[in-house]
């Protein structure tokens, strides 16, 4: 059975991975090797199921202003982002919000609320509100520094200091976790056909709808701010 996803040019199919095989997905840049994934093979494009599954819109609490949009590529000159949870860089999927500059990286948006780490005897919750600057904070696990900028999981007991980094925490992701904001005509990502019916449409707004809208609003706030910097440095 074929799949039509918005990222791709042409229809992927579902692989099971076998024992020894090993692939890069195209929408998180991690490894694909166990369960199964979306192939393009003519292409050696692969998503894991839950990239390939991820909704176009998401309600994530980190940012309740906007909803959060899924684009394939960053919208950025720069081809790559900052992500905001875990304050690493990003060349693949994301879930942006172009008003805001907020963005994610599709295994950071879908991290579970509560991890239970072999190293400390309490679940741990996650921060989804960066901290205040204060003196360093370091890694439980790691030993090396928190930014006050990026989302952790921490302890919440008040006799307990244990605060460690997302990435140090889990590689767990809770796809569908959050409830998308997607209007009610709307698929997800990946359109999955029952077997005696046809095909679901796809979105209204497809992948150069939506990158158009993110690079045109871009541009407009880049200028408005270049002539608010013309006007102060100029003013008669």
């Amino acid at each position: 059975m074929e799949y039509k996803h918005f990222s791709h040019q042409h229809p992927l199919i579902l692989h099971k991975i076998q024992p020894g095989e090993q692939f890069q997905c195209n929408g998180c840049n991690l490894p694909c090797v166990k369960d199964s994934i979306f192939t393009c093979w003519s292409c050696k494009f692969f998503l894991h199921e839950h990239c390939g599954n991820a909704n176009r819109y998401v309600k994530h609490p980190s940012h309740p202003t906007h909803p959060l949009v899924l684009v394939p590529i960053p919208t950025y000159c720069s081809g790559a982002f900052i992500c905001d949870a875990c304050g690493s860089p990003g060349t693949a999927f994301s879930y942006s919000c172009p008003l805001c500059e907020v963005d994610l990286h599709i295994n950071c948006a879908f991290l579970p609320p509560t991890v239970i780490h072999n190293a400390h005897h309490h679940e741990v919750h996650l921060g989804l509100t960066p901290e205040k600057p204060h003196s360093p904070d370091f890694c439980k696990l790691c030993r090396k520094e928190l930014s006050c900028k990026n989302w952790s999981y921490a302890c919440e007991k008040p006799e307990c200091d244990f605060r460690v980094h997302t990435f140090c925490a889990t590689s767990e992701v809770k796809p569908g976790f959050y409830g998308d904001n997607q209007p009610e005509n709307q698929t997800p990502a990946v359109a999955r056909p029952a077997a005696n019916q046809t095909p679901p449409q796809e979105a209204e707004l497809t992948p150069e709808e939506i990158m158009l809208g993110i690079a045109q609003m871009r541009m407009e706030y880049n200028m408005a701010h270049a002539l608010a910097n013309m006007i102060a440095y100029n003013p008669y």
